[in-house]
């Protein structure tokens, strides 16, 4: 199963992008978002709890929304006001059965 996140690019600090990632097969439920900054350890971003609840890491509340297709088992990250310390190579994957991560979509924020 390979997991194809897409949708980043290069923006200007405050700016927008929305982030999708979809996996080869339905063996995989997607439901979580993480990212890797440079010469950091990989950090989860936000995902969706079994009972539906979704959390965020402070760094990001009010600002990025993980949306999950069911019918599709795709997962968007909508972010807003984007900052350049977001700025890094972003993941999807199952938050509690993770598999083979994917190559993520790089995102760079310039100030």
């Amino acid at each position: 199963v390979q997991l194809q996140a897409s949708g980043g690019g290069l923006v200007q600090a405050g700016g927008s992008l929305r982030l999708s990632c979809a996996a080869s097969k339905n063996t995989v439920m997607l439901n979580a978002w993480y990212r890797q900054a440079p010469e950091k350890q990989r950090e989860l971003v936000t995902h969706i709890t079994s009972s539906g609840t979704i959390n965020y890491a402070d760094s990001v509340k009010g600002r990025f929304t993980i949306y999950r297709n069911n019918a599709k088992n795709t997962v968007d990250l909508q972010m807003n006001s984007l900052k350049p310390e977001d700025t890094a190579v972003y993941y999807c994957n199952n938050r509690y059965f993770p598999i083979t991560w994917g190559q993520g979509t790089q995102v760079t924020v310039s100030s």
